[in-house]
C-alpha cells in the first residue's frame, strides 16, 4: 500500500493529555464497551538470531496472527534494530527513520510497513518476502524489535524525516497456524562475531603538598564493535587506586567507594566504538610519600571480546614538588585579597589559594544565571568582580546597628513607663 502523508507525534505533554481525556472517556463508557468484538494481533516467529559476521546479511522473520473475533481492516508492522544493525532494501510500502540515542535509549533504526488488507480472524500470515538486513562493521551485542498494530504509528519526534523505501512493495500472505504468536511486541538478541579492544587511560599527577589537583582517567571502547549491556546487567567497572598521600576531595559520578579503591561505572548502557567515558577527581595532596603510584584499571570477569589485554591497566603518577602549598603564603594572600577583584591569581601558591576561593564564588555565580544573555539571577555582580561586596556589607552593618539601636529605645521607654 501507498505510505500515506506522516505527521511527527505531539509532544510528550500533548500526548500525556490525550491520554487523559482518553482514560476519562473509557471510565464515562458504558460497560458494554469493553465486550464489543475487536481484532488482536500478534508477532511470532521472532527468535533469536546468533552467529552473524560483519558485513553479511540476513532475514528477518516473523508472522502476524489475529485472535481477535472480527478482521483486522489493514497491517502496520514496525522493524527496530540496534546500530550495529542496518536494513539491506526496504520495499515502497515500507517507510525508514534513523533515530538517535535518547532516554538511556541506544541510537536505532525504525523501518515501518503498511499492509492494506484484511487479516482474518484465526489466520496467520505471513509477508511473501522477507524484509532484508545487514551487520555492520560495530555489529556485536544488538537488538530487534518486532511490533504490530490496526494503526499507523506515525514517525518518533526524536528521528530524521522518514524516507519511503525503493524496493517492489510486498504484501501478506496466509501461512501456517503453527507460526501464531501471541504479543504486539517482540524483542530478541542478534549476536554477531567481533571484537571490542577495552582501554584504560592513566594520569601524571604533580602539586605541592596542601594542594587540591584535578585528575583525569578515562576508559576507552576502541572498537571496532560498539558495546551495548543488556537491562539489568552491570556495564563495564573500573577500579581506580589512588597514589598513597592523597585523599578525594570530589568524586565523579558513576563512582563509589570500594575498599581501599572506587568503583565507577558508565553514564550510559552503550558505548560507540571510540567513545570514551571520562571519570574526573580532585584529589588533595596531604603528605610526601615516596615513589606514590595508584592505578586504573578495568575489572577482572572474563572479556573474551577483548583479545589485548595488555592496556587494561595504566598507572597513576604522583610528583609532589616542594615543601608546602607556598613558603610566603601570608604576603601574597594579602596583596591578593587587597589589590584584586577576585578573578585574579597570584603568582606563587598563597596567592593561587586567594584565587581559587574568589574563583569558587564566581563559580556560584555562574551557576544562577538564568537568562542567555549572561545576567546572572542571583549575586551576579558579586561573582564576577567582588566589587560590589562592600557596599553591599557596609549597608547590611549599619541595618544591624540602627535595628541594635532602636531596641535599646525601645527598652529604655518601657522601663521609664514601668517606672
Amino acid at each position: 500500500m501507498p505510505i500515506p502523508p506522516y505527521n511527527r507525534r505531539a509532544s510528550r505533554a500533548a500526548v500525556a493529555a490525550l491520554g487523559a481525556a482518553g482514560l476519562i472517556a473509557l471510565a464515562a463508557a458504558p460497560t458494554a464497551f469493553a465486550d464489543e468484538p475487536a481484532p488482536e494481533l500478534v508477532i511470532g516467529g521472532i527468535e533469536p538470531i546468533s552467529g552473524l559476521q560483519p558485513g553479511s546479511t540476513f532475514d528477518l522473520p516473523g508472522t502476524v496472527a489475529n485472535k481477535g473475533t472480527v478482521a483486522a481492516e489493514e497491517v502496520w508492522v514496525t522493524y527496530a534494530v540496534t546500530r550495529g544493525l542496518d536494513f539491506a532494501e526496504v520495499p515502497s510500502n515500507c517507510r525508514t527513520q534513523q533515530v538517535p540515542s535518547y532516554d538511556e535509549m541506544p541510537e536505532r533504526w525504525h523501518v515501518v510497513c503498511g499492509f492494506d488488507q484484511a487479516v482474518e480472524p484465526g489466520a496467520v500470515y505471513t509477508p511473501e518476502r522477507p524484509l532484508l538486513a545487514k551487520a555492520l562493521d560495530r555489529a556485536f551485542n544488538d537488538e530487534l524489535l518486532v511490533r504490530v498494530g490496526e494503526n499507523d504509528p506515525g514517525a518518533d519526534e526524536n528521528g530524521t524525516v522518514p524516507v519511503a523505501g525503493t524496493a517492489p512493495a510486498v504484501k501478506l500472505v496466509e501461512g501456517q497456524a503453527e507460526g501464531e504468536g501471541s504479543a504486539r511486541v517482540v524483542i530478541v538478541p542478534v549476536t554477531s562475531v567481533n571484537t571490542a579492544d577495552y582501554q584504560v587511560t592513566g594520569a601524571e599527577l604533580k602539586g605541592r603538598v596542601g594542594e587540591t589537583v584535578p585528575m583525569k582517567v578515562e576508559f576507552t571502547n576502541a572498537g571496532p564493535a560498539w558495546f551495548m549491556a543488556k537491562l539489568g546487567e552491570p556495564t563495564v567497572r573500573v577500579m581506580i587506586t589512588l597514589p598513597a598521600g592523597t585523599s578525594v576531595v570530589k568524586t565523579p559520578g558513576f563512582c563509589k567507594p570500594k575498599g581501599k579503591a572506587y568503583q565507577c561505572g558508565m553514564s550510559q548502557r552503550a558505548l560507540n566504538e571510540g567513545g570514551r567515558e571520562p571519570y574526573n577527581f580532585q584529589l588533595k595532596i596531604d603528605k610526601r610519600v615516596e615513589d606514590a603510584k595508584g592505578s586504573v584499571a578495568l575489572s577482572t570477569e572474563a572479556r573474551p571480546f577483548d583479545p589485548d589485554k595488555a592496556n587494561d591497566k595504566a598507572d597513576i603518577t604522583l610528583d609532589v614538588t616542594g615543601g608546602g602549598p607556598g613558603g610566603s603564603t601570608g604576603g601574597s594572600t594579602g596583596g591578593s585579597t587587597g589589590g584584586s577583584s577576585g578573578g585574579s591569581t597570584g603568582g606563587s601558591t598563597g596567592g593561587s589559594s586567594g584565587g581559587s576561593a574568589s574563583g569558587s564564588g564566581g563559580s556560584t555565580g555562574g551557576s544562577s544565571s538564568t537568562g542567555g544573555d549572561g545576567t546572572a539571577a542571583n549575586g551576579g555582580n558579586l561573582a564576577e568582580t567582588g566589587s560590589s561586596a562592600l557596599p553591599i556589607t557596609g549597608a547590611a552593618a549599619a541595618a544591624v546597628v540602627t535595628g541594635a539601636g532602636l531596641v535599646v529605645i525601645v527598652r529604655r521607654r518601657r522601663a521609664k513607663s514601668l517606672s
